[in-house]
């Protein structure tokens, strides 16, 4: 399932929401969160949706284009390592892919014909197995 959503809105026009203005002290995973939700989803990165999923941010609006990313180059990779980003999505909660179990059933379609074509890192056959047993 792809929605169909403005890629030029940003998370925050998107969800609603303004966060709120960051203190002095912020990380800097937080600031660049930040920043990324200001930023029109068509114009995210692979390692932009890694980061902003790995965190639980915008998922609703960021899954379905992880998973185009995904169709196309289930290894696509972002700043760490191949196959980054698949492993952000998969390790989402169990709880995500209830709200959404047509995403979840189109995630399991892309892992299972990449396991039949490709040997996966001991980290991403783990993260694998444990999303497909669920």
């Amino acid at each position: 399932m792809t929605r169909l959503v403005d890629r030029g809105r940003s998370l925050e026009e998107l969800e609603r929401e303004r966060w709120p203005t960051l203190s002095a002290e912020a990380s800097r995973l937080v600031t660049t969160a930040h920043a990324l939700r200001l930023r029109p989803i068509g114009e995210l990165t692979v390692e932009d949706m890694r980061l902003l999923i790995g965190q639980d941010v915008g998922l609703a609006f960021l899954l379905p284009l992880a998973l185009e990313v995904l169709r196309d180059d289930p290894m696509a990779e972002g700043d760490m390592y191949e196959g980054d980003l698949l492993s952000a999505v998969l390790t989402r909660s169990p709880a995500v892919w209830n709200e959404w179990p047509e995403l979840g059933r189109e995630l399991a379609v892309i892992v299972s014909e990449l396991i039949e074509l490709t040997d996966l890192t001991p980290h991403l056959s783990q993260v694998t197995e444990r999303f497909l047993a669920r």
